[in-house]
């Protein structure tokens, strides 16, 4: 065996053994101590967040040295579900049935019924009574006084001198039933203030 052609078969297998190991791919680097992943971004002309997605860093801040970043590609971003449509939830609209409101009818004021006056039977004479009411005389004023004192008698006269409906010594005692019961009105209005107070005034007393 020829010495010599061995030793240069050997020495260049060697070398193209070394040259093998030696050489870094064109799309891939290793990393060195104190190597960023920006700066390789830089260098080999490409994006951090491309080199992350290729390599599949999850920290760009964070890579080691001795380890081998492929350069070239692009990551493919991982094939999404088809979204799938919801139709729209159909808003159940609630119709409302209106409030009705509560209207409380109100039943009419009845008018109160005009208070029957009490009639006191009129004297013998029938007409009387009708004349003392039609000249202003009030039922109350005929059966507390005109019936006590006259009995209804326009004409009555006492034995003491009292005459006419009222029994009085004044001069209304006399004359027509409408004079007679003006006479009385204004008697009872001057000495007592009201047909009333002259009617209470003679209820307790007997006499006015």
């Amino acid at each position: 065996m020829d010495v010599k052609k061995a030793v240069v078969l050997t020495s260049a297998t060697a070398a193209g053994v070394l040259g093998a190991t030696g050489a870094a791919s064109a799309d891939t680097v290793t990393i060195k101590s104190g190597d960023t992943l920006a700066e390789i971004a830089q260098t080999y002309g490409t994006t951090t967040d491309n080199l992350a997605a290729i390599n599949k860093i999850t920290n760009p801040d964070l890579i080691f040295a001795g380890e081998t970043l492929e350069t070239e590609g692009t990551a493919v971003a991982a094939q999404q579900a088809p979204v799938q449509q919801v139709a729209p939830v159909q808003q159940q609209a609630t119709v409302s049935a209106p409030v009705k409101e509560e209207t409380t009818a109100v039943a009419p004021a009845q008018q109160a019924k005009p208070v029957a006056q009490a009639t006191a039977a009129p004297a013998a004479s029938g007409s009387t009574y009708e004349q003392f009411i039609a000249n202003g005389g009030t039922p109350a004023l005929w059966d507390a006084i005109v019936r006590p004192e006259s009995g209804g008698n326009p004409n009555a006269v006492s034995s003491n001198g009292y005459r006419g409906l009222g029994q009085t010594k004044e001069a209304w005692g006399t004359g027509s039933v409408a004079q007679q019961t003006k006479g009385m009105l204004n008697y009872a209005s001057s000495r007592y203030g009201s047909v009333e107070n002259a009617v209470a005034f003679r209820q307790a007393n007997g006499w006015w």
